[in-house]
């Protein structure tokens, strides 16, 4: 296992890095030997402080434990979105409906409940690693660069979307999700339809999941533009991007 006392120049850098986050030393050393048997980098800290110390040493993914005894799993998920989209799957012992939604609303990508297999875990983090690393057809609307008629400028490259010139922090769900809107504006996307398009295991997700991701999005744009709500709802039908500029 790659724990915290391992030199980075010591990383294979061809190895995805996975920065695993658990204060519980045996649930730690499990997932860590299960990435490691799947080819992946793993990084173990016990803290959120640890994790956050060693953070800017570039990571593909975050596995989150939600109750680490300094902070909630939640806090240092929404510290890491001031900064970056890192892909975030949160562990935790709480498996209400509303936790995982918070855990969606705030930035995750997923959410697994313990007791899990590490095995399963592994095939999470290679779900939402794809999904991150996808990349759709260019758009059919003008979305690739902003203009008076259109505010959203989406950047492939560098993965993000620009909202009225300001960079929107986004969890890699929520990038798929707005790029998939801006690309018809006006057209209603039904919840179904939304899930099978950006979800890698639409089978899993729930529609209030969708619900989650659409008012994550919104608070993010009005934060830019509080006068202006680019998504409408379309009561019992589904959402879409407003094309009324």
């Amino acid at each position: 296992m790659h724990d915290a006392s391992r030199p980075a120049c010591m990383t294979n850098l061809r190895k995805q890095r996975i920065l695993i986050v658990e204060d519980e030393p045996s649930i730690l050393d499990n997932i860590a030997y299960s990435l490691e048997t799947e080819g992946f980098d793993p990084v173990g800290c016990h803290t959120g402080g640890d994790a956050l110390e060693r953070f800017q040493e570039g990571f593909d993914l975050a596995v989150l434990d939600v109750g680490l005894p300094d902070v909630s799993g939640f806090e240092l998920c929404k510290q890491i979105r001031e900064q970056s989209r890192l892909p975030i799957i949160f562990l935790t012992a709480r498996a209400s409906e509303v936790d995982r939604i918070v855990g969606l609303e705030i930035g995750g990508d997923d959410y697994m409940v313990k007791p899990f297999s590490p095995r399963e875990l592994s095939a999470r983090v290679k779900a939402v690693l794809r999904r991150t690393q996808e990349r759709d057809p260019p758009l059919a609307a003008p979305p690739t660069a902003a203009s008076p008629s259109h505010p959203f400028l989406i950047d492939d490259e560098r993965i993000q979307i620009s909202y009225f010139g300001t960079v929107l922090t986004l969890s890699s769900t929520e990038f798929r999700l707005l790029r998939l809107l801006c690309r018809h504006p006006g057209r209603v996307y039904s919840r179904a339809q939304l899930m099978n398009s950006v979800w890698e295991e639409p089978e899993t997700a729930m529609e209030r999941t969708v619900d989650a991701h659409v008012k994550s999005l919104r608070a993010k744009m009005k934060a830019v533009r509080p006068e202006v709500d680019p998504i409408e709802t379309h009561r019992g039908m589904g959402y879409s991007l407003r094309e009324d500029w």
